[in-house]
């Protein structure tokens, strides 16, 4: 692959939203394929017993049922077999060695964007990947806004606000506006905690294994 794309996440659980933001992202950007990266553990987000995280195994199991179905999708599993704490920028690393002389693109929705100066070696990260900011229509903004302030004299941002370059690596940045989908993994639990369909919200296969499995169930996980 010399063009790929790569969305990482908890995916807890992985939903439509995901896979259409995936999709419509590679076509925009022609991407022969995207990695879906399961977390093993998201240094981000900690589950709770009344809202927990589903293990890594299990998580990782539900992307890797859904490439099944899309030739352009791929399972990759480099933080789960990592384990720890998920951190982007060693797992772009770990990509750049596994596919020498590709450039990934990192599919990021704009509101984490803004949150990347929090990251782990924020600013290495486009020397390794050029990056997608997902934004639905009527979000604010564009890339002079959502690029985190102290790292904003870094880029070199078009007049449209839509495409920046990073100064020291040359690393890219477009802004690609996807479809309205409010679906999210956190509405989807508390529908299964609350006994509520999920239905046409997670693909087929994922849906009857988390229901036969009563993983997001009040009192499970």
């Amino acid at each position: 692959m010399n063009r790929f794309g790569v969305l990482g996440g908890t995916f807890n659980p992985i939903h439509f939203g995901h896979l259409r933001a995936a999709t419509e992202v590679a076509e925009r950007l022609e991407l022969e394929r995207v990695l879906l990266v399961p977390s093993a553990q998201p240094p981000h987000k900690q589950g709770s017993g009344e809202d927990p995280v589903a293990p890594a195994e299990l998580r990782l199991a539900w992307v890797e049922r859904v490439c099944t179905d899309d030739p352009r999708f791929e399972a990759c599993d480099l933080e789960v077999r990592r384990g720890g704490a998920s951190y982007t920028v060693d797992t772009l690393r770990a990509l750049a060695e596994q596919h020498p002389g590709a450039r990934p693109v990192f599919l990021i929705g704009s509101d984490a964007f803004m949150l990347l100066g929090t990251w782990r070696e924020p600013k290495q990260l486009f020397g390794l990947a050029d990056f997608a900011v997902m934004t639905r229509p009527g979000t604010p903004g564009d890339l002079r806004d959502w690029i985190p302030e102290a790292m904003r004299p870094d880029f070199e941002i078009a007049a449209s606000g839509q495409i920046a370059t990073h100064r020291a690596t040359g690393g890219a940045v477009s802004a690609v506006s996807i479809s309205a989908l409010e679906i999210s993994s956190s509405d989807i639990r508390a529908r299964l905690r609350e006994g509520r369909s999920i239905h046409y919200l997670v693909p087929s296969a994922v849906r009857r294994d988390i229901e036969a499995r009563g993983v997001y169930a009040l009192g499970e996980g």
